[in-house]
């Protein structure tokens, strides 16, 4: 059964001790988690399992480099959408495989698009294919000078919440 709304207060503190390992470093293995947290590795190996049954985990996956690959234009593009088209617009973007974000916003724009590009024309063509649709009255890009920091791991977020 996939739990859709799973909170903290449906984990265990083993649970939560296993999803901050975790979230620093997806291929830890189950035994150096057992270790850690001075438990079996089939206690572990129990534990993942029911966090990935909840959704809690939702997958595994290697850090990539887009940089070093040539894709170092990031650009952030902000867009207003009418006539309650919103979801259409979104998913036709969603599936441009530059687009690495697409979210709902509140303000002065409607949805948030994040994407990585090789190249300035690559980024252009993709703001005039947005701009094709009959639903998008204005976009305002952003391209990112550089990154001072990506992401974030659970650990990192509740250790924070620990020091209000």
């Amino acid at each position: 059964m996939y739990m859709e709304d799973s909170k903290l207060s449906d984990i265990d503190s083993v649970d939560l001790e296993i999803l901050k390992i975790l979230s620093e470093d997806g291929r830890t293995v189950f035994n150096k988690i057992a270790d850690e947290l001075n438990k079996s590795p089939v206690t572990i190996k129990k534990h993942v399992l029911d966090l990935e049954e909840k959704g809690l985990i939702e997958g595994y996956g290697a850090k990539v480099s887009f940089d070093k690959l040539g894709y170092n234009l990031i650009a952030f593009i902000e867009i207003t959408i009418s006539k309650g088209k919103m979801f259409e617009v979104e998913e036709k973007i969603a599936r441009n495989p530059n687009v690495f974000g697409v979210y709902d916003i509140t303000g002065t724009y409607d949805a948030l698009i994040m994407g990585r590009f090789k190249s300035r024309m690559q980024l252009s063509n993709m703001i005039k294919d947005i701009h094709k649709s009959p639903y998008v009255e204005r976009t305002n890009t952003h391209i990112i000078l550089n990154v001072i920091k990506e992401g974030t791991s659970l650990k990192e977020i509740l250790e924070n919440e620990n020091l209000d």
